[in-house]
């Protein structure tokens, strides 16, 4: 379930910059699949809608993995890129995520804090409760917000951008989260999707210097759709 032109969910657009709810499959940017990244899929969209005959800019800030869905920010200018980059690298965002998980977990607020060493060849992390040789620090906080039949959603605001981060800290406390194979999930999802989901996003406008405050839905499907 890829994303073209017409199905490109715009959550937030100026002059500076592009918000676009990622939906599950994409990739942010090209990789060596050979996939269509979303910023070739966006570049279009932009050339498209204000008529551009050249090279449209578009400069990619942040990535979320392959199967999540949520909030992506893409510069529109070198200037705002560059501003984005120092607030991204300075940690100046706020992140909340939204996870489905199956088990409810140990407390209904609680801060991880692991140390995760990245595995390429498997491109896995794995959490580890003292810091090992090559390893890096995580910290997340989540907090229960919801329980369903089957599943627990949990609300997750991010310190830390560590890869794979969310996914390897919750299963290192036995919450894998819903579709996500890799970190023991009994079974996929049918859209080789995981049920994480980059919910909100605050930051200072890199132009405007004002307070932006962003939300993407999580995609339809039964289990979502009783989170809201």
């Amino acid at each position: 379930m890829h994303s073209t032109k017409k199905n490109l969910q715009v959550i937030y657009e100026d002059n500076h910059i592009i918000v676009i709810n990622k939906r599950a499959g994409d990739i942010v940017q090209g990789d060596k699949t050979g996939d269509t990244p979303l910023s070739e899929i966006t570049k279009a969209y932009l050339a498209e809608k204000y008529k551009k005959p050249g090279a449209v800019f578009l400069g990619v800030v942040h990535r979320l993995d392959r199967p999540t869905t949520g909030i992506i920010v893409f510069a529109k200018t070198s200037k705002a890129l560059t501003r984005l980059n120092k607030l991204f690298a300075n940690k100046e965002t706020q992140k909340t995520y939204w996870a489905i998980v199956k088990k409810q977990p140990p407390k209904s607020s609680e801060r991880l804090t692991h140390w995760l060493k990245r595995n390429p060849k498997q491109n896995k992390s794995y959490a580890n409760i003292k810091e090992v040789p090559d390893s890096k620090k995580a910290i997340l906080e989540y907090t229960l917000i919801k329980k369903l039949q089957r599943y627990h959603l949990l609300e997750i605001d991010l310190y830390t951008g560590r890869h794979h981060q969310i996914r390897s800290q919750l299963s290192s406390i036995g919450c894998v989260i819903k579709g996500d194979l890799k970190y023991g999930a009994d079974r996929s999802n049918k859209d080789g999707s995981i049920h994480l989901h980059a919910r909100k996003l605050t930051f200072i406008h890199p132009v405007k210097k004002e307070p932006i405050s962003l939300i993407a839905h999580p995609p339809s499907d039964a289990i979502w759709d009783a989170c809201l």
